[in-house]
């Protein structure tokens, strides 16, 4: 048996850590989307063995453990008592490293592709609070819709769709590793962005509300590394966004605009500081989802 899942990309349009906990894990505090550039998963049973494989078009992807897609597989087979082996292909269209999530969006396209194929039976919330296991965006991919995101990942409530928008996404050549970047926090030096305030603007469908209160609370700290992210970020602002932010703890920048013509004009811009641009929408993985989740 064998289905393919879209894994796509998101961006943080909030992103605050308030404080971390006792264990160094950091508490979380974001609103998150999912937009149109997206990863696809193909994913086979395979019922001679117990073998996991993975295989992808990218060359900076390892195909072992370490990759995440494997990791989600090896735990719903080993907490599950699953005796067939799982295939998994990726085609990789989100950067490496780019603060877009992309590992742990194919992580999350594991999980809901064999909870179907094996007929686990595993509400979206289950699933979330097992990906908790592989990464910290794994809940929220779990889910890819826009949602309020808190805990240490896995509190995930889900919002109404964003006000029409389209994005901008630019991706400068380095790769940033999260965990040098999360070292550096100093909780007592960081600014706190306005999520509550975020959050209002969703609920009554303001985007110029949302572009005034955006922010992400680890900006300065992969910005003072990497420049690049803050000439970006003006670059975009030049040629007609709303607003520009990191995702993440980026490189990748992404501007929001309301209207299409606008966004058009800032891809169009970009595309001369950038190799990697992408224009695209913000999107819901599924339809609504009923109390359970599913």
């Amino acid at each position: 048996m064998q289905l393919i899942e879209k894994a796509p990309a998101k961006i943080n349009l909030g992103l605050d850590t308030p404080y971390h906990h006792q264990d160094g894990a950091e508490e979380w505090n974001m609103v998150m989307t999912s937009v149109d550039l997206a990863d696809y998963v193909e994913i086979q049973t395979l019922t001679k063995h117990k073998r996991i494989r993975v295989a992808s078009d990218s060359g900076f992807l390892p195909n072992d453990q370490r990759n995440l897609a494997f990791q989600a597989a090896h735990l719903l087979q080993t907490n599950y008592g699953i005796d067939e082996g799982v295939n998994i292909r990726i085609k990789k269209n989100i950067p490496v490293a780019a603060g877009l999530g992309g590992g742990s969006s194919d992580a999350a396209a594991v999980l809901r592709g064999l909870n179907q194929l094996w007929s686990l039976g595993l509400s979206w919330q289950e699933l979330a609070e097992l990906g908790l296991q592989i990464d910290s965006d794994v809940p929220y991919c779990v889910y890819g819709r826009t949602a309020h995101v808190r805990g240490r990942g896995e509190r995930i409530t889900p919002l109404s769709k964003l006000p029409a928008a389209w994005v901008v996404l630019a991706k400068p050549k380095v790769s940033v590793s999260t965990p040098s970047i999360l070292q550096q926090i100093q909780y007592d030096h960081l600014e706190h962005p306005d999520i509550d305030g975020l959050l209002r603007a969703i609920r009554e469908q303001d985007i110029q509300g949302m572009c005034a209160v955006m922010g992400n609370a680890l900006e300065p700290l992969t910005a003072h590394r990497y420049p690049e992210i803050t000439q970006i970020k003006q670059q975009m602002m030049k040629f007609g966004a709303d607003a520009a932010q990191m995702s993440g703890t980026g490189p990748t920048v992404f501007g929001l605009c309301s209207k299409q013509s606008r966004a058009q004009r800032v891809f169009n811009g970009m595309k001369g500081f950038c190799r990697e641009v992408y224009l695209v929408r913000p999107l819901r993985l599924r339809g609504e989802l009923t109390n359970d989740g599913r």
